[in-house]
């Protein structure tokens, strides 16, 4: 990948970290210069991302992982995928970070600071699975516009924060209050302030679910700046554009949030199913909601090799948004028959649970594919082959698969 710095001369003192040292005299250096070493920055170091991550675009920084790097029960932060829609905010004062809430359907509008936040209600910490609404486009054809994702933009990390619902109680809301939406710090890549470059939002009800954070916190440390810090909205289960990053108001709604990327074709599906490459009109596509039954085989990686009489150990995670996973099953034959695996109950609502096997029954010697159907609470099972084609390519929940040769 080519890279390109993206640092400006504001952000340069914050960024010292990346060279490990204070940047001496970095008040002084002339508008619009970067220091050599700033400029080529290293993304893995910048994010602190394993370097066998994939860089699918710099502006904005779009990071996923491979499968077996999501072998974690809870993903940590250098293996965790970034799927932003703008520019990472410069130049953040957290101490006067402030939360602001508004809208047709607010009592009174209120500001919080994160202090207030953090010292006023309870904290609660739960493990949340978040994954992008695009993860898989790479597979439809034709193919959508956007970031090529394969399987690897989905974490299931420790969030910590407090209860967007205790908030919203504290502000007050009106009865006709039917959504929420959020407005953030990042910038439109256009640099246009009029313009955000996403603002989405949930139906009030899933803003008043236990499970729905404004987050402070990943996996017990303050978040990574480009997982959101200071604060983050976490509505786990729904496709991850729905946890705003680095928020700073929340508008309460008497309608379904109209902000940037919740109209269109953006985050949505048709409503009924269509040919591949057919156009839909906008008012055919639904808001993508709960994300569906999937799973993921993160042990081994694939292209393991056994010898012939061996047993193979298999391992992974499943998830079904606002449901739980019910049963985990195999197939070494393509999808003729298939075997339950172990799967584990979720640590918490939303979070991913965990699945494994011991294959012993290879036949002979050669090339198979382990494949792996989970099926949610409701009796739903994963297609085996691409689900139904969309614009944008979302909601890939096809059957993941690992290749094994038996020798």
């Amino acid at each position: 990948m080519k890279r390109r710095s993206f640092i400006a001369k504001g952000t340069l003192s914050a960024f010292g970290g990346i060279l490990s040292t204070e940047i001496v005299f970095s008040h002084k250096i002339p508008f619009g210069y970067k220091p050599l070493a700033l400029q080529d920055p290293d993304p893995f170091k910048m994010f602190g991302k394993d370097t066998d991550m994939t860089v699918l675009n710099n502006k904005p920084w779009n990071i996923e992982a491979k499968a077996h790097l999501l072998d974690d029960k809870v993903t940590p932060n250098k293996h965790m995928f970034i799927r932003n829609n703008g520019l990472i905010p410069e130049n953040i004062d957290v101490k006067n970070w402030s939360l602001t809430f508004d809208g047709e359907s607010v009592q009174n509008s209120k500001t919080y600071s994160l202090l207030e936040l953090k010292s006023k209600f309870r904290h609660y910490t739960y493990q949340l699975t978040l994954e992008c609404g695009g993860n898989g486009r790479s597979e439809f054809n034709p193919p959508a516009k956007g970031n090529q994702w394969t399987v690897g933009a989905v974490s299931c990390a420790n969030w910590t924060g407090v209860r967007l619902k205790d908030v919203l109680e504290d502000v007050g809301i009106k009865s006709n209050a039917v959504y929420i939406g959020y407005h953030a710090a990042d910038k439109h890549l256009s640099l246009n302030p009029e313009k955000e470059p996403i603002s989405r939002g949930v139906p009030i009800a899933k803003a008043f679910q236990d499970e729905t954070l404004l987050a402070f916190k990943m996996n017990g440390e303050d978040i990574p700046l480009a997982h959101g810090y200071p604060l983050r909205l976490i509505a786990g289960g729904w496709p991850a554009s729905a946890s705003g990053k680095w928020i700073n108001r929340i508008s309460i709604r008497n309608k379904v949030h109209d902000g940037a990327k919740m109209n269109g074709t953006s985050y949505r599906v048709p409503c009924e199913s269509v040919a591949p490459g057919e156009k839909v009109a906008d008012e055919d596509m639904c808001i993508i909601e709960s994300m569906p039954v999937k799973s993921l085989i993160t042990y081994p990686k694939s292209g393991a090799m056994i010898k012939e009489g061996a047993t193979l150990n298999i391992r992974g995670h499943a998830w079904a948004g606002e449901l739980e996973v019910s049963r985990m099953e195999y197939s070494i034959d393509f999808g003729a028959t298939w075997i339950e695996c172990t799967l584990e109950k979720p640590k918490n609502r939303l979070a991913w649970q965990h699945f494994s096997a011991n294959i012993s029954n290879f036949p002979k010697k050669g090339y198979y594919e382990v494949w792996a159907r989970a099926i949610d609470s409701k009796g739903t099972g994963q297609p085996m082959l691409l689900p139904g084609w969309n614009p944008k390519g979302y909601l890939n929940n096809a059957c993941h698969r690992i290749a094994i040769k038996v020798i």
